[in-house]
């Protein structure tokens, strides 16, 4: 437990809820009163959605595989909040305020992830870079002398021994007792499985969990095609480790496919090659084949658990992240089409209504949101993986700076396949459609705030179209117009700026890009308030569960 846990709760009864020898009790209330008034509009900024799904086709062993699944996801909360804060009791104890609670319950923590990760609680510092993957006290230096092997591990913990060297500790080894569980748990749902991929992966994932090896269970999901089932659980995003970007942070997703839809997405993956060849940037980025055994499904989502449940939640799934994986199989990209409902429907058509001008909100539509959003998925597989002079990974040459650079290449890259795939005349709809939804849906990402990855990416698309006329903005009504004709100049352009610090592993040159491009105007911040102003809120949260599934 780290030394601001230990000053925690006293910090937070002499700054906030508790009075000081000159406070009268009429003083106290009216503080705390505030304080939940605070707390409250922060809450308001989210919106209750129920997470169901038509389970009357699943069979009767589908139906009893889900709680065991749930129980499994649940286990991963515990997991992510002692990789993002610590124990959570200490924090949770303290408080004697609902709002409190429950903003701190949906954030893991102290720390507003949807306004830069600022503390909510008085007596609370600023979040660590590391979040709690590392010793709040090291420094980088620290880190790059050490000679520990594993150090840059996905599945590891830094912390000191007795003597106060740096030492590893596998997650495996951390959550002993919590893995085990929830392996015993994947263990019985794969009893129940009908389907000979699902079996397998479950079984496989359980025993990834046991020892971290996730590459074969990784590879047997690749290989599972048949499955209305799907659980995507374990280590897997690295947003939560800002210091290097290395740590992946425990997640889950309970998943129910729907088969009509996945079965109309199915023929996009085959155009990946061709794509890959067209991109606009020099060949020796483009050089790497993505795989082609790439599925794109939409499936509903029925659980969320740990990093994926962490202020703004995640509408669509791109994965494995292993690149050797990726490079042999592809990836799998599931489309999570209840939750991507209920954003557009309570956040996205506001926002048009609010922000792009009055004739051309009826090009803001779902359809156009489902592919932007889906293809984002798909775009991860394009590009490069490895950089072109020797410096590793991409990921690894960029470090922190990878996941937010490589969520934006992929929204970008999304857009321009839509283009290359509506002129080739495989994609149905109207491009203006797409275009003007890609605008309405920077509005809505950017509110997610620079803490996260997929905000800063959006704030840098942003300010890119605006220095390159992709949209005006009329002084008048303080709306947004979309030059359809710029905008695809700006994406070919930004394009090739991203691929290149990509394959170059430019880790400066990606860092002046985030620091000058990734910054929120006050003229842009102003518009965002009007949002907040006509009460619209910024991300949603959920009542999930057994319970609410009728099971």
């Amino acid at each position: 437990m780290r030394p601001r846990h230990i000053l925690f709760a006293s910090a937070l009864a002499a700054a906030t809820f508790s009075c000081t020898t000159k406070t009268t009790e009429d003083e106290t209330t009216a503080t705390a009163v505030q304080a939940d008034d605070s707390l409250q509009q922060k809450l308001d900024m989210y919106t209750n959605v129920r997470l169901t799904s038509d389970l009357s086709k699943l069979t009767e062993k589908e139906k009893q595989m889900i709680p065991l699944l749930i129980e499994a996801a649940d286990i991963m909360n515990g997991l992510f909040w002692y990789e993002a804060y610590g124990k959570s009791d200490s924090l949770l104890a303290a408080l004697d305020s609902d709002p409190a609670k429950r903003f701190v319950n949906i954030n893991y923590g102290p720390w507003d992830r949807l306004n830069n990760n600022e503390p909510f609680i008085a007596g609370v510092g600023p979040k660590p870079e590391g979040a709690n993957f590392y010793p709040e006290d090291m420094t980088k230096e620290e880190f790059e002398q050490a000679n520990l092997p594993d150090k840059a591990s996905q599945y590891t913990f830094l912390r000191r021994d007795e003597s106060g060297k740096l030492i590893t500790v596998p997650y495996h080894v951390q959550f002993k007792e919590e893995v085990t569980r929830a392996a015993d748990l994947l263990r019985q749902a794969a009893n129940l499985a009908e389907e000979p991929g699902l079996k397998k992966y479950l079984n496989l994932r359980a025993e990834a969990l046991l020892t971290d090896n996730y590459q074969p269970s990784d590879l047997a999901w690749m290989d599972m095609k048949n499955n209305t089932i799907d659980v995507v659980i374990g280590p897997i995003e690295t947003y939560e480790d800002k210091l290097f970007g290395y740590k992946a942070a425990h997640e889950a997703y309970v998943l129910v496919k729907d088969q009509e839809w996945s079965e109309r997405l199915a023929k996009y993956a085959a155009f990946l090659p061709e794509l890959q060849r067209g991109l606009p940037v020099a060949g020796k980025y483009k050089t790497e084949t993505p795989g082609t055994d790439s599925d794109l499904n939409a499936y509903d989502v029925v659980y969320y658990a740990g990093d994926s449940n962490a202020g703004s939640k995640t509408i669509a799934i791109n994965l494995p992240n292993d690149e050797e994986v990726q490079l042999k199989k592809g990836t799998r990209r599931l489309q999570l089409k209840n939750a991507m409902r209920a954003k557009f429907d309570k956040i996205m058509e506001p926002i048009a209504e609010e922000l792009i001008v009055e004739d051309q909100q009826e090009n803001v539509t779902f359809d156009a949101f489902f592919a932007n959003t889906m293809f984002h998925e798909v775009a991860h597989g394009l590009g490069i993986k490895n950089t072109v002079n020797g410096k590793g990974t991409v990921r690894e040459a960029l470090k922190e700076h990878a996941s937010a650079l490589e969520e934006g290449k992929a929204d970008i890259l999304g857009l321009y396949m839509i283009t290359q795939l509506h002129e080739k005349g495989e994609l149905e709809g109207d491009l203006e459609d797409y275009y003007t939804t890609f605008l309405a849906g920077i509005f809505r990402s950017v509110r997610f705030g620079a803490a996260s990855a997929h905000g800063q990416a959006n704030m840098v698309r942003f300010n890119f179209f605006k220095e390159n006329g992709a949209f005006e903005r009329d002084e008048a009504t303080g709306k947004y117009r979309v030059n359809y004709e710029k905008m695809r100049e700006a994406m070919n352009k930004l394009s090739e700026k991203i691929l290149t610090l990509q394959g170059e592993g430019d880790y400066a040159g990606v860092g002046e890009l985030l620091e000058k491009q990734g910054q929120v105007s006050p003229q842009l911040q102003a518009d965002l308030d009007r949002l907040a102003q006509a009460n619209i809120p910024v991300d949603i949260v959920f009542e999930q569960g057994v319970d609410v599934l009728g099971l």
